[in-house]
């Protein structure tokens, strides 16, 4: 058997929490969410002014990251260059989801919308830094 960690509550509020702030700091109105090793939500915020496709596109690429233990913009790369196929995975490919991995074992996924991928990917790089 092997004894694998799995998210909290508390510690989803405190990675939330974390991207929370670094979107206010940029002045990013964003949609962003957490889930389990599953793909399952855990945790989910709507900021004021997100858009409202962000609701549903943020749970969306934590799914897609916790799934695939990739970030999310890796599938849309592949898809990009050529591999149209990926599109068939029960996957979003966008950026902005990144896998939570502890342990070299991926736990979760965090994802969120709102902005420009590279900037969604900036707000869940620091909810992944609260983990630490």
């Amino acid at each position: 058997m092997k004894t694998i960690k799995q998210l909290t509550l508390e510690t989803v509020k405190k990675m939330g929490a974390a991207a929370e702030a670094e979107a206010q700091k940029q002045g990013w109105a964003v949609s962003i969410a957490i889930a389990d090793a599953g793909g399952h939500l855990l945790w989910f915020q709507r900021a004021d002014g997100a858009p409202a496709m962000s609701a549903t596109i943020a749970p969306d690429k934590a799914r897609t990251s916790a799934l695939s233990g990739r970030a999310s913009q890796d599938l849309e790369d592949m898809v990009n260059n050529g591999r149209t196929a990926a599109l068939s995975m029960p996957i979003v490919p966008l950026g902005g989801g990144l896998p939570i991995i502890v342990d070299g074992v991926v736990i979760g996924g965090i994802g969120v919308s709102g902005v420009l991928p590279h900037q969604d990917a900036q707000v869940a790089e620091a909810g992944l830094k609260a983990l630490a």
